[in-house]
C-alpha cells in the first residue's frame, strides 16, 4: 500500500524514534507502527540492526527474513551516535518526537549521550521507553539479556515440557515478545498522559520482569499451596481435563475445565460411568487423580482418529481442536484465511513477502501495512534534510 494513500491509523500523529534491534524492541515499535505511528528506525552506519545480517536466512538481498518480519511500516535513518554530528542530528529529531525506544544494556544510552536525563531536557513531553534484560537496577542489571536466559531464570523453563524430560523453553520467545507488548502498553499510557499534561516520563520494562509477570497461574499455585509448580506437559495446573490427549492417529486437545463441560465430555465419549466415580466428581479430585483420568479417557479416544473426535466433541459442546503444525496453520487453515492473518508487502528487493498480520481489529482505524521494512538508511536524506538540521 502506498503510504500516501493509506488511511490514517489510530496512532497517527505519534512520532517514534526507534533505537532498538533484534526482537523485543522492534516488535514493540512494529505494534505502534501498524497502528499508525510514524516509526523512524535509527541505525548505526556499519550494518544497522544486527538482525539485518546475522539472524536467519536472507532472501535475494542482504536483509534477513527475520528482519523483514519485525520492521514493516518503519523508515530508516543512519546515524553514528558516537560522533558529534550524528548525536546532534539525533537530538534535532528528538525535538519533534513523541517517543524514543531503546533496548540497550543499562548505561549504554547514557554513555552515548542519549539517555533519559539528556533527552527529557531537549523535549520535556518526551516518552522515553527502555527494554533491557533485567532492568536498570538490581543485582542482575548488568547481565546480558536473552529470551532463553529470562525463561530459565523466571521459572518458565521449570514448568515447560514433560515431567521427566530435559529442560525445555517455550517454543515462542515469550520474554522477548512479552516485554515488547508490555512496553507498547506502557508507551501508550505515558503518551496519553503526556498529551494531557505536557509532561513526558520514563517507561521501563525487562525480559526478566515480563516473563515473570506472565506467570499468573504458577505464582498463584505456589502462594496457595506452598508447593513449587512442576512440569505438566500440556496439562493445566488449575483444572482438568484440559490438555492434549492421545487418539488413534495423534492427539486432540480438550478443554473440559468445569463440571458442566466434564459431564458433556463423558457423555460424548460414552464414558458416563466416570461421572459416578468419586475420584472425578470435583475438579480438585480430577486434578489429584490426573494420571488415572488421562488413562481412562485415552483408552476410549484411541479408538478413533483426531478429526472424528473433534467433530464429536464440538457437536457435544466440548471445546476441542487438533494440534496443527505451522504449514497447516499458515497455508491450509480456513479460519486463518477468513481472518486474513497472513498478509503480504511488496519489498523493493525481495518482491512479495508474506508476513503475519496484526491480530488487532479496530473498526474505524484498522492496522494496515503502509510500507515494507526499510532498506538501511533508505530515508536518511528525507528525514534529516541535512542542510537545515546539521547547519
Amino acid at each position: 500500500m502506498d503510504p500516501g494513500t493509506a488511511p490514517p491509523g489510530a496512532l497517527a500523529g505519534m512520532r517514534v524514534l526507534d533505537l532498538t534491534q533484534v526482537m523485543a524492541g522492534p516488535f514493540c515499535t512494529m505494534v505502534l507502527a501498524d497502528l499508525g505511528a510514524d516509526v523512524i528506525k535509527v541505525e548505526n552506519p556499519d550494518a544497522g540492526d544486527q538482525t539485518r545480517r546475522s539472524w536467519g536466512r536472507s532472501g535475494i538481498g542482504e536483509d534477513s527474513r527475520a528482519f523483514l518480519s519485525l520492521n514493516r511500516n518503519k523508515r530508516s535513518v543512519v546515524l553514528d551516535l558516537k560522533s558529534e554530528e550524528g548525536r546532534a542530528d539525533f537530538l534535532a529529531l528528538v525535538e519533534d518526537a513523541d517517543v524514543v525506544v531503546e533496548n540497550w544494556r543499562p548505561g549504554v544510552a547514557e554513555r552515548l549521550g542519549v539517555g533519559w536525563d539528556v533527552l527529557s531536557e531537549v523535549n520535556p513531553a518526551l516518552v522515553y521507553a527502555s527494554i533491557s534484560g533485567f532492568g536498570k537496577t538490581g543485582p542482575y542489571a548488568d547481565r546480558p539479556g536473552y529470551d532463553l536466559i529470562a525463561q530459565a531464570m523466571t521459572g518458565v523453563m521449570s514448568i515447560t515440557g514433560d515431567p521427566d524430560g530435559r529442560p525445555v523453553k517455550s517454543g515462542i520467545p515469550v520474554a522477548d515478545l512479552g516485554s515488547g507488548l508490555f512496553c507498547a502498553v506502557g508507551i501508550l499510557a505515558a503518551w496519553t498522559s503526556a498529551r494531557r499534561t505536557g509532561v513526558g516520563q520514563l517507561v521501563e520494562t525487562s525480559l526478566f520482569e515480563s516473563a515473570l509477570a506472565l506467570a499468573v497461574w504458577e505464582s498463584t499455585e505456589f502462594w496457595d499451596t506452598g508447593r513449587t509448580p512442576a512440569k505438566l506437559g500440556s496439562a493445566n495446573r488449575m483444572s482438568a481435563p484440559y490438555q492434549a490427549l492421545a487418539t488413534r492417529d495423534g492427539h486432540v486437545t480438550v478443554g473440559a475445565n468445569n463440571d458442566r463441560l466434564w459431564r458433556r465430555l463423558c457423555t460424548a465419549l460414552d464414558l458416563e460411568h466416570l461421572l459416578t466415580d468419586p475420584r472425578y466428581s470435583t475438579n480438585v479430585g480430577r486434578m489429584a487423580h490426573l494420571p488415572d483420568l488421562v488413562a481412562a479417557l485415552e483408552e476410549r479416544l484411541v479408538e478413533r482418529d483426531t478429526d472424528a473426535w473433534v467433530q464429536v466433541l464440538l457437536g457435544a459442546g466440548v471445546p476441542a481442536g487438533p494440534i496443527q503444525d505451522y504449514r497447516q496453520v499458515l497455508t491450509e487453515d480456513p479460519h486463518v484465511k477468513a481472518r486474513e492473518m497472513v498478509a503480504t508487502f511488496t519489498h523493493p528487493v525481495e518482491g512479495e513477502v508474506p508476513v503475519l498480520a496484526s491480530p488487532l481489529r479496530l473498526s474505524a482505524t484498522p492496522p494496515v501495512i503502509r510500507r515494507p521494512p526499510p532498506l538501511l538508511g533508505e530515508h536518511t536524506d528525507e528525514l534529516l534534510a541535512r542542510e537545515h538540521v546539521s547547519s
